[in-house]
């Protein structure tokens, strides 16, 4: 059966993923105590999805340091007691027959802001926030004006990163994700809207991604040949003029050969665009033409809700994975209802949850 290749495992360097239905990052803002570390809540967030069958399940993005978060209420790996708690929840990721990731990330300029429920737009100092910045002194739309690194504060972020994927490892975590889309510091450096730098980081497309290839290298270094890398990229800021489809192609192409194993593409989130056409898939297309041009294995996100699309993805060729977000939220279970739609058995069922097994027609 077609489908069947939806719950075929997939080899990631020694790693084997036990299917290629997968959990996307997703940002829960719930670290009441500021401190970045992970809570009850993230333990039965993600729990839930690896007792609910997905292969790989992703953490939201977590901040190489205390100025990359987002907001105050994100989780961090910049010190060893958040490291510890994460551990917990590897275990459990791991009991259930899970792969554990952890998205790694910097904010940039898109740090030190409320979270969605809490207020809207930058947090002031007086109010908890902090400086912010970013490759070029350009603000996000609405947000507080960044203060433009210099070359030594970038090269001391790379080491961030470096000794988060180091604390991430001995946590446990299975593979690491650079997120390098979304508008947050990578991508920045990345698109020419927001990187407007003249020397070694700034100009060409070879300095524009100088930084990323720089976090490649070192990340790689920190952590060995055993542990998976993936990348995730915006294929496009869907704005005349910014970070493109082709550039994607091309940069995906250096990073694998600096020492990625496999991207994540979604697109947008540099500037607001009103153009997006957002409907079921509509990101597909972008997988299909990294996978195609660059040479390297991806997997595809945006809008994905059925098993039968999911399926159809991987099945054609399209995307050698998928990752899922809203659909996962609304069904927790989503990886084992999917296999039941489509007619595939699976030996991982819970076993305190096999009493809610869907019935066979006939």
């Amino acid at each position: 059966m077609p489908a069947e290749k939806l719950f075929t495992p997939v080899t990631i360097r020694n790693l084997e993923v036990r299917n290629r239905l997968w959990v996307s990052p997703m940002c829960q803002y719930s670290v009441e105590k500021w401190d970045g570390v992970p809570t009850d809540w993230h333990l039965a967030h993600l729990g839930s999805f690896a007792r609910g069958g997905a292969g790989l399940i992703m953490t939201e993005a977590t901040a190489v340091s205390p100025e990359a978060r987002i907001t105050n209420w994100d989780t961090g790996i910049w010190n060893g007691t958040q490291a510890e708690a994460w551990t917990r929840i590897v275990e459990f990721l791991h009991g259930q027959g899970a792969t554990a990731a952890m998205q790694l990330s910097h904010a940039g300029r898109k740090a030190s802001t409320f979270r969605e429920w809490s207020g809207r737009g930058s947090q002031p100092l007086d109010e908890g926030g902090w400086e912010t910045f970013a490759p070029s002194a350009v603000a996000f739309d609405g947000y507080a004006t960044p203060r433009e690194l210099t070359v030594s504060e970038i090269q001391g972020i790379v080491a961030d990163f470096a000794a988060a994927a180091r604390r991430a490892v001995d946590a446990g975590f299975d593979a690491l994700e650079l997120h390098s889309a979304h508008g947050y510091l990578i991508h920045q450096f990345l698109s020419p809207l927001s990187n407007l730098r003249s020397d070694e980081y700034g100009g060409s497309l070879e300095n524009r991604a100088r930084l990323l290839l720089d976090l490649v290298r070192a990340v790689r270094a920190e952590i060995g040949d055993a542990v998976p890398l993936l990348v995730r990229l915006s294929a496009t800021d869907w704005v005349d003029g910014g970070w493109n489809l082709p550039d994607t192609v091309t940069v995906a192409g250096w990073a694998a050969q600096a020492g990625a194993d496999w991207f994540d593409i979604s697109s947008g989130g540099l500037v607001p665009a009103a153009s997006i056409p957002v409907k079921p898939l509509y990101q597909v297309e972008f997988a299909t033409a990294v996978r195609t041009g660059a040479g390297v294995p991806v997997n595809a996100v945006g809008l994905i809700t059925k098993p039968e699309e999911a399926a159809e993805i991987v099945d054609s060729g399209a995307a050698d994975a998928v990752m899922v977000a809203r659909e996962f939220l609304r069904d927790p279970h989503f990886a084992l209802r999917s296999a039941h739609e489509l007619g595939v058995e699976l030996d991982y069922w819970p076993p305190q949850y096999t009493r809610a097994t869907w019935r066979k027609e006939g």
